[in-house]
């Protein structure tokens, strides 16, 4: 009878031991297990807002609420960049040349043949020429996926939400709001459901989004990152 007692006491104590364990192990490995999906998705956003803010720059300040379409800017468009060679000197400012100046003084000679402006102003080695490359190869590194865009990592084929909205300034000005999030459900789908409503519950009391998003339809905020 006293071996049956101490097996029955031994059993208890594994049980408390595993309780004890399980309620401290289980908030860690949790919020290890967040921490690696919110950089996954955090880094999956921040790729979305590069591709928008080129977007914008060659689309008259406009973001897109199509992945489609920002997906096919990214895979199949060019945006310009700058060549550059020389600089304009101490002199040649103070006499109010600028560099647009200089281009146009530099393009009249290859028109006309007639370089002797150009070399009065020591324009010989200044040069500003526009090349047109792909979007894909300029901002991104070398074998990204741009069809990977729309979708949340961990979110079992879910997509960001994306929408836009055009606004007015005080001062008349035109602009254009991006916001792009997904809720915790979607990118913690899979981990302790307690945990999940404690962390919703939390942003809603304090008046937050339950989820990563970059920008906002609010209020213009540069498309920061509610975690920046």
């Amino acid at each position: 009878m006293k071996t049956v007692f101490n097996i029955v006491l031994g059993l208890c104590a594994v049980v408390l031991i595993y309780i004890c364990y399980t309620s401290i192990m289980g908030p860690i490995n949790f919020e290890n297990a967040k921490k690696y999906r919110e950089k996954a998705v955090i880094a999956r956003l921040m790729d979305i807002r590069k591709a928008q803010q080129e977007y914008r720059n060659l689309n008259r300040q406009q973001y897109t609420a199509s992945f489609d379409t920002l997906i096919d800017f990214v895979k199949n468009k060019k945006m310009p960049f700058i060549f550059k060679q020389g600089e304009l000197n101490d002199k040649q400012l103070e006499d109010g040349l600028t560099e647009r100046k200089a281009i146009s003084i530099i393009n009249k000679a290859k028109k006309t043949g007639k370089y002797d402006e150009v070399k009065k102003l020591g324009l010989e080695d200044f040069k500003r020429d526009t090349l047109w490359v792909a979007v894909i190869d300029t901002i991104f590194p070398k074998g990204f996926n741009a069809d990977s865009m729309r979708y949340v990592p961990f979110g079992s084929g879910a997509q960001f939400e994306m929408a836009i909205r055009n606004d007015t300034a005080k001062s008349g000005a035109p602009f254009c709001l991006l916001e792009v999030k997904t809720p915790y459900e979607t990118y913690l789908d899979g981990l302790d459901k307690q945990e999940i409503a404690n962390m919703k519950d939390l942003q809603t009391k304090l008046g937050k989004y339950s989820g990563l998003m970059i920008g906002s339809l609010e209020t213009a905020n540069n498309n920061a990152g509610n975690w920046e």
